[in-house]
């Protein structure tokens, strides 16, 4: 005996070795893809901007220029047809070849062709900035003198994505958060809650599932990138050429390495569940000598074989678990390596805490999904308990995280209500709080249900004790006389029916389990619509950055006023209230914006800020801006000179007739700032 356990432990150590060298060889493979994904995170301003162009926006060049330049805040990526520019009449008059100035990836240059004519040229451009968003604009310039212009920047600019593809790409970003939920929520939730759940082929089916939804949207967000980046439809999601362009973006490097992740993550599930999967069945406890005619020294060896054999697998779950957390680690910074947390401010610190939040809400979204299968499959009380415990720590996380990153998105108070990026922020903690209070609630279901096991475990002996002590006597009774084999087997038949219903019913058919199975159910039902909203939060550019709100049409500022209609050649005069929600004297009044001859071409522009009384108000910044949402076409920024007290003037090129919108953004403090907006009838 003494042999057979030696050949025990020489066996668990060489399985143990093999098992280490795989792990060590996948945190390995981890390593490799979080560096890969987190060498690019650099600080700059989310959401890239315009800075400043050459010509001018709005200026009038005595000949032509040879090239257009633009320069933003931060790195952009450039496409063939991310800076087109216009004549007088809609043709395009560059080379079709945009490229950045000396290398600087801040900056973007297109030449022009030779012997231009006078008139208004409008320049259209789309990049990708930093964080991975596109966006677009348009300006014009004047060579000789300004005209009359008649451009379809939709045709060219492609500021506005495709709606199939849109929706497609946003169906795939949500599905991959919630796959990613998924896979590592229920990873975690086996390694650390459950481990029997391993064997559980409901367990296996989530864990595989989750894998392989992650797997086919990350391939879908990777050949949809290109069309929606450049406004195009589904038919060029297999475009090669878009392929291979995504993948020179950061985006693209997160997605590659998160395709590498996800083999790793296959060796990793194989571990998992072939070697939890199979783990014994604990031993039972050593008899006692006394009681059992054993002398000490076997009763020592028993224990002693029986931790050698239990040691190799606690060994196992503890390797599982760190290559298991530094897995969700790397795929979590495929996601915050390429999003709003690695542009902006406190950059350092934006990235880790991201992660957090991600890891947070999947070790609770995913526990939840395994715990409503595991109520199905005899979920142990004290499993239940655990994820309980370790779903308040989690929900702890998310508040902390979720916090900082709204303070980190939003900037100030006003604009949780007027940016949609505030918005769905607003939304989003409606529906985890109604989360938590769900969770309350499960809370007390699960009260319930280790008084509920308790009780119904208890009387379940009474009756196997009496058709044990019947049979035993019956037996007693019949054992001189003949016995009837056959009445014995159906007998034996008859109790393991009976044993088996009842081990369903305690494992499937308690009322609390199935109190406790609807309102997990519900709780998993608000966390799929807080993915959504989560997928909607990425897409929309931060609160702090107004002048990223205000390039993308529909999501800047308030909803435009009802249009004011206009006479071409008469001014008109448009009133715009605005409130940065500062405590300044400053920070409310009335932005007057006069517009002169309200037709296509050049325009006189005014401005005022003035108090309740009428009174001028003078504020750190003040910006003017016209878009026309209906053809994709700006916004067009208005160079504005100081008037006086609280009064500015500019000059304002409409190119073409329709509702543009008219935006005012006011700055009152360095934090304080709004957006303000009315529509204005051109040309109709």
């Amino acid at each position: 005996m003494t042999a057979d356990g030696a050949a025990t432990r020489r066996g668990a150590q060489v399985i143990t070795v093999v098992k280490r060298r795989r792990l060590g060889a996948l945190l390995a493979v981890l390593v490799a893809a979080l560096a890969l994904v987190l060498g690019g995170a650099t600080a700059a301003s989310a959401h890239a901007t315009l800075e400043s162009t050459d010509p001018a926006q709005g200026s009038v060049v005595p000949t032509a220029p040879a090239a257009v330049t633009l320069s933003f805040s931060e790195g952009v990526s450039l496409s063939a047809d991310s800076v087109r520019v216009l004549d007088p009449r809609g043709a395009a008059v560059d080379d079709g070849k945009p490229e950045h100035v000396d290398g600087k990836a801040a900056t973007a240059r297109v030449s022009l062709r030779q012997g231009l004519g006078n008139g208004t040229y409008t320049v259209a451009w789309r990049a990708v900035s930093e964080d991975s968003h596109p966006i677009g604009g348009a300006f014009t310039f004047s060579i000789g003198e300004a005209s009359d212009t008649s451009v379809n920047a939709a045709a060219v600019q492609g500021a506005k994505a495709d709606g199939a593809v849109s929706f497609a790409y946003g169906t795939a970003r949500t599905v991959a958060y919630g796959a990613f939920a998924l896979l590592a929520g229920a990873a975690a939730f086996v390694v650390v809650v459950w481990p029997a759940g391993a064997a559980v082929r409901g367990v296996q089916r989530l864990l595989m599932t989750g894998w392989v939804a992650l797997l086919l949207s990350t391939v879908a967000v990777l050949l949809l990138r290109g069309p929606y980046e450049r406004g195009t439809g589904l038919g060029q999601a297999f475009d090669l050429s878009l392929v291979r362009a995504t993948l020179d973006e950061r985006i693209g490097t997160a997605l590659a390495a998160r395709l590498l992740l996800l083999a790793a993550a296959g060796v990793f599930l194989s571990l998992l569940v072939g070697q939890l999967g199979l783990q014994p069945k604990p031993a039972a406890p050593t008899p006692d000598p006394d009681d059992a005619g054993i002398d000490q020294e076997e009763a020592e060896l028993r224990r002693l074989e029986r931790a050698a054999a239990e040691r190799p697998q606690r060994d196992t779950r503890l390797g599982l678990g760190l290559a298991g957390l530094a897995l969700a680690l790397a795929l979590s910074a495929t996601w915050v390596g390429a999003d709003h947390s690695s542009v902006g401010i406190q950059v350092p610190l934006a990235l880790p805490l991201a992660a957090l939040h991600l890891l947070a809400m999947a070790g609770w979204l995913g526990g939840l999904a395994v715990l409503v299968t595991g109520l199905r499959h005899g979920l142990p009380v004290a499993a239940v308990e655990r994820f309980s415990k370790l779903a308040f720590w989690l929900v702890a996380v998310l508040a902390g995280t979720g916090l900082y990153q709204s303070w980190r998105g939003l900037g100030s108070w006003g604009a949780l209500v007027d940016t949609e990026y505030g918005r769905l922020l607003l939304i989003k903690v409606g529906c985890v709080a109604a989360m938590l209070g769900v969770a309350w609630i499960s809370r007390a279901w699960t009260a319930r249900l280790r008084t509920a096991d308790a009780t119904a475990t208890a009387p379940a002996a009474v009756p196997a004790l009496a058709v044990a002590a019947g049979e035993e006597a019956g037996g007693d009774a019949g054992a001189g006389d003949d016995a009837d084999p056959e009445r014995a087997a159906q007998l034996a038949r008859q109790q393991a029916v009976r044993a088996k219903a009842h081990q369903r019913r305690t494992a499937e058919g308690s009322p609390v389990r199935a109190g406790l199975r609807r309102s997990v159910l519900v709780e998993t039902s608000v966390a799929v619509l807080v993915l959504v909203v989560t997928t909607m939060l990425t897409n929309s550019p931060p609160g702090r950055v107004a002048q990223a709100i205000a390039a993308q049409p529909g999501a800047a500022g308030a909803a435009p006023a009802a249009g004011a209609s206009a006479v071409p050649g008469r001014t008109q005069e448009l009133k715009l209230p605005y409130d940065t929600g500062g405590r300044t004297p400053n920070a409310k009044g009335i932005a007057v914006v006069t517009v002169n001859p309200v037709g296509t071409g050049p325009n006189a522009v005014g401005l005022k800020l003035t108090d309740a009384a009428g009174q001028p108000v003078e504020v750190p910044e003040v910006q003017l801006a016209f878009t026309l949402p209906d053809r994709d076409l700006g916004p067009l920024p208005v160079t504005l000179q100081a008037e006086g007290a609280g009064a500015w003037s500019g000059t304002a090129q409409l190119p073409l007739a329709g509702v543009w919108v008219v935006s005012v953004t006011v700055r009152s403090s360095d934090f304080d700032q709004v957006t303000a907006t009315q529509q204005l009838k051109v040309g109709q």
